[in-house]
């Protein structure tokens, strides 16, 4: 067996293009180190429907060129079999370690494949890739990220021609086509032929960020803007100055993109700690709003200031209000979310007469929800104008959510008056999250073994009135590891997430208000309820 382990890892490091990685597994091998081969070799990094995403480093279960090479070589071959012998794949990478290697490798590999490729001019938001597929006529995309993951990682996101996210069964016959390479040797990499693109697709995405706004509306709202260490800020300071707002306030430690993450744990909004220098930026400026967006700017968090102090929305709370300012002025076509966003927006689009569809996890399949007109994920990320881009879009949500905080400034109120008047008409809907990283996988899964073996009668006091196993699918929904509790007064859904080591809880109250005067009740009441479910689900959980 460990001959084995060793004559694999010998294999690999022959074939291996890169000479950081070369010299790691090298090192490896010398030592003798097995066990820690053994985690590099244990398998392979599995293709699924986010591309790839994982640690940097040697072998085949980290991400390095070896590994980027096949899945190109993978998606090439995928694209041949479709007959898009000679079809265009454009390509756009974040400033990560090896995001402009993993980009060029997959250039090469496409040119070799004779495809052609075309690769953005520079490290730019995940949105400008999404929005050049179509803008191009490609037959695919790849986006190079680890979006908000720690510093160590990397990923990679395939698209297809229609300008979303991969999904069943793309996902699954691409991984196919990479298992069955056998050697890199076999994989054509010339050293040219393929085009760097010069700004005509960042400027026509930028030209296209107004067509979100509403003809004369107030552009008045002061922002703080923080990069959070990644590749938003030229884009996004492009985008206001075109609009005509003020220029937002930097938060100059997070500006620039930097690939170590150096000022945050983990370079995620939603993370403790993350938008602490936002908020000190804040408390200097005083503006109308605080915007960060994560390190590849396809999520868009937003912070308001409450009762005198900052605070971060929820993703729930930004989709309602983006929402609310669509219906108010007169959008038409299909309001979308996944299951485990808030049940606030299907009440909006139904008071506001327009079509409402659930779906699954995933910008992925959000963004093909026919007639699309605004989606939403609770994780920050919002879909304002699916028909320049096709998935999550910081920079368009960012400039919404500015001309809605201008709107309000304009009648002598905020984003949180807004956010009393929902709660008014259709109830306090109160989300929070109960999320647990793990280093152990087997942690999740014997925590959803519990949950189905024992499944808990009730939850914070409250009766559970249906269970839902959504491994079986639904009458709306295809198959997807997952449990949904629906309660009296309250929602409980529990997933393993698709892209992290953790497992997710998401849960909503929902406390009827019939007016303002009992808003501070509600939102006592929610917070209790909501913790009594954190701490019955931990409990019913095993974690």
């Amino acid at each position: 067996m460990q001959d084995d382990l060793i004559a694999r890892a010998q294999a690999w490091l022959a074939e291996d293009p890169d000479p950081e990685t070369r010299a790691e597994l090298a090192a490896l091998l010398d030592a003798g180190d097995t066990d820690e081969l053994a985690s590099r070799f244990a398998g392979t990094l599995q293709f699924g429907t986010a591309g790839l995403r994982g640690e940097l480093g040697a072998g085949p279960l980290r991400m390095n060129r070896s590994v980027v090479i096949r899945a190109a070589a993978g998606l090439a071959a995928y694209l041949k079999k479709q007959g898009h012998t000679d079809g265009l794949v454009v390509i756009g990478y974040d400033a990560r370690h090896k995001s402009s290697a993993f980009a060029e490798d997959t250039a090469a590999v496409m040119t070799g494949a004779g495809l052609r490729a075309a690769v953005l001019p520079r490290p730019l938001p995940t949105p400008v890739l999404a929005y050049a597929i179509r803008h191009l006529g490609a037959v695919a995309g790849v986006e190079v990220t680890a979006s908000h993951n720690p510093p160590r990682d990397n990923g990679y996101k395939v698209y297809l021609g229609d300008g979303s996210q991969i999904v069943p069964p793309a996902d699954a016959e691409i991984a196919a086509e990479i298992a069955a390479i056998a050697s890199l040797h076999d994989v054509p990499r010339p050293d040219t032929g393929w085009e760097t693109l010069d700004d005509s697709v960042l400027d026509a995405y930028l030209a296209r960020t107004d067509a979100v706004l509403a003809q004369d509306s107030p552009r008045t709202a002061r922002t703080v803007y923080t990069a959070m260490h990644g590749v938003g800020k030229d884009v996004l300071l492009a985008a206001f100055a075109r609009a005509g707002f003020p220029t937002p306030a930097l938060v100059a430690e997070q500006a620039e993109p930097d690939p170590d993450f150096p000022t945050v744990a983990f370079p995620n909004p939603e993370e403790p700690g993350a938008m602490d220098l936002a908020f000190a930026k804040a408390r200097e400026e005083d503006p109308d709003l605080v915007i960060a967006n994560d390190p590849d700017a396809d999520r868009c968090a937003v912070a308001v200031k409450d009762n005198g102090a900052w605070r971060m929305l929820r993703g729930d709370e930004v989709g309602a209000l983006l929402a609310a300012h669509l219906v108010s002025r007169g959008a038409q076509g299909t309001f979308a979310e996944s299951i485990v966003s808030s049940s606030l927006l299907g009440r909006i689009a139904e008071k506001a007469g327009l079509p409402y569809e659930e779906t699954l996890t995933g910008f992925k399949w959000i963004a093909r929800v026919e007639g699309l007109r605004y989606g939403y994920e609770e994780a920050l990320g919002y879909c304002v104008d699916p028909e320049g881009v096709r998935d999550k879009d910081g920079i368009t949500a960012a400039l919404l959510i500015t001309e809605l905080a201008s709107t309000l400034k304009s009648e002598g109120r905020t984003l949180t008056d807004l956010l009393d008047d929902l709660a008014v008409e259709h109830g306090l809907h109160a989300t929070d999250q109960l999320s647990v990283r793990v280093e152990d996988l087997s942690i999740i899964t014997d925590a959803m073994r519990r949950l189905r073996e024992q499944p808990p009668v009730e939850l914070a006091g409250l009766r559970i009135t249906k269970a839902e196993d959504l491994t079986k699918g639904t009458d709306k929904l295809p198959p997807t590891d997952g449990l949904r509790y629906t309660l009296e007064g309250a929602r409980v859904i529990v997933r393993p997430s698709g892209t992290e080591p953790k497992l997710k809880c998401y849960l909503e109250v929902v406390v009827p208000v019939s007016d303002h005067t009992e808003l501070p009740a509600a939102h006592t009441k929610a917070t209790e309820l909501l913790t009594a479910l954190k701490s019955d689900l931990s409990t019913a959980a095993g974690i």
